[in-house]
């Protein structure tokens, strides 16, 4: 999958950072960048070679333009990854609370998506989620608040914007989007009570380190996001429970699909 050259702003990092991280970050995009402009031209190429009747060519520039587009992906994970640990490091946000500041629009999604499934799983009730104000985007529209608006609404979660602008609360019990009145918008104290490990424990996509073999991989989960093996405890309570369930999975999951295969399309 592509992603769109889109991040909340110009500062990938929401915290005083060190040059060398910086240019480490800068380093893995701009390798993504050449990977995808070599992908590209690849597949200039290979078109051009197809309308002239050179398939033979065409199909190696075609398979030369996947194997950039797979370096591509490779750096962006390693710039997403590598920005997720730097701004979600125990200090800097709250064991409540996740930093999508240097994502991409895509990756954004994903890892607010895993977070939000790892936490409902383990008894949090809400999330604070760092989105950006913008300032930095182009025309100051922010990029990353209305995909997680978005997937809230695909999930069914209400949300708020926090009285820093940058910053959202989703409640994950399904209930109203009500802040509780010790949440302070924007600090970094430790939550009375805390029962979750800090982000800074977290990899990719919200899941503590040492809890991530207890998850299967995205390819062994069936449809609804549930584990292919714990659907087999299931399987005899009827066809017709079988079929609502069903019914219920496409009309909640189906949308989504659509809008994936859509973006699927976007290049960088």
């Amino acid at each position: 999958m592509s992603y769109p050259m889109t991040q909340i702003g110009s500062r990938a990092f929401n915290h005083n950072q060190s040059s060398a991280s910086e240019a480490e970050y800068d380093r893995l995009r701009g390798l993504a960048r050449q990977e995808h402009d070599k992908r590209s031209s690849c597949f200039d190429k290979a078109h051009n070679a197809y309308e002239r009747g050179d398939g033979q060519s065409a199909h190696a520039l075609s398979e030369e333009g996947k194997r950039h587009a797979q370096l591509m992906e490779q750096y962006n994970k390693q710039a997403s990854d590598y920005v997720f640990r730097e701004n979600n490091a125990v200090g800097r946000v709250d064991g409540d609370t996740i930093d999508l500041h240097g994502q991409f629009v895509e990756e954004a999604e994903n890892i607010l998506e895993q977070r939000i499934r790892y936490a409902q799983q383990n008894g949090q009730t809400h999330l604070h989620v760092i989105v950006g104000k913008g300032n930095h985007s182009v025309d100051h529209i922010q990029k990353i608040k209305p995909r997680v608006e978005q997937v809230c609404q695909e999930l069914g979660l209400q949300y708020v914007t926090e009285p820093n602008a940058g910053r959202m609360y989703i409640n994950l019990t399904g209930g109203p989007a009500v802040m509780p009145a010790h949440s302070g918008g924007g600090g970094h104290h430790q939550s009375q009570g805390q029962q979750y490990p800090p982000n800074g424990q977290y990899s990719q996509g919200g899941y503590p380190n040492q809890s991530q073999q207890q998850y299967p991989s995205n390819g062994q989960y069936a449809q609804g996001g549930y584990p292919a093996q714990q659907q087999q405890q299931y399987g005899n309570q009827g066809q017709n429970n079988q079929n609502e369930e069903i019914e219920a999975a496409v009309k909640k999951y189906l949308p989504r699909i659509l809008r994936k295969l859509g973006e699927c399309c976007v290049v960088m």
